[in-house]
């Protein structure tokens, strides 16, 4: 990486070398404003919103932030909520926010959680799953390692109606 001759900019990339090690990743975005930032994002990130601005819990920052939440991985589209009604209810029962990242989440499924959203019954968030394919399915097998769960998938017989929490 090249800093063209820039003092601050140069300590500033040594600086975020030194942070994130061997193993981190260095982004280098183009900022909306004259200010040079290092922000240093702890586990994983990856660019996908919320499915629905129902989702939002902080609505002057845009963002649907949730404690402590359970992490449903899931590597198929969600359409169906017959599918999903037992977790759901442990989910409810247990008093804890729901994060769900699937490769999609449609009709009755959203639905659903947007109401129950909505009315407070539940707290939860529902994304896109990153990536497109094998890189998918990849990437929400890091998820997996970094939350210490598991992806629901057919290829490994974990369906959706045997799941505990």
């Amino acid at each position: 990486i090249s800093a063209n001759g820039e003092e601050e900019i140069g300590k500033m990339i040594a600086e975020a070398m030194e942070r994130v090690g061997n193993e981190g990743v260095i982004t280098v975005e183009e900022a909306k404003s004259l200010d040079t930032e290092l922000d240093v994002v702890e586990g994983m990130q990856f660019d996908r919103g919320y499915l629905s601005p129902y989702f939002v819990t902080d609505a002057d920052k845009m963002r649907a932030t949730l404690e402590d939440p359970y992490i449903l991985l899931h590597e198929k589209k969600l359409s169906n909520l017959q599918d999903m009604l037992p977790i759901l209810e442990k989910v409810v029962q247990s008093g804890r926010p729901l994060l769900i990242i699937a490769e999609d989440i449609e009709g009755e499924a959203l639905a659903t959680l947007v109401v129950n959203r909505l009315r407070g019954g539940l707290k939860v968030a529902a994304v896109k799953a990153p990536g497109f394919g094998d890189r998918r399915k990849a990437m929400l097998e890091d998820l997996a390692i970094l939350t210490k769960g598991t992806v629901i998938s057919e290829e490994v017989g974990i369906s959706l109606d045997g799941m505990t929490l």
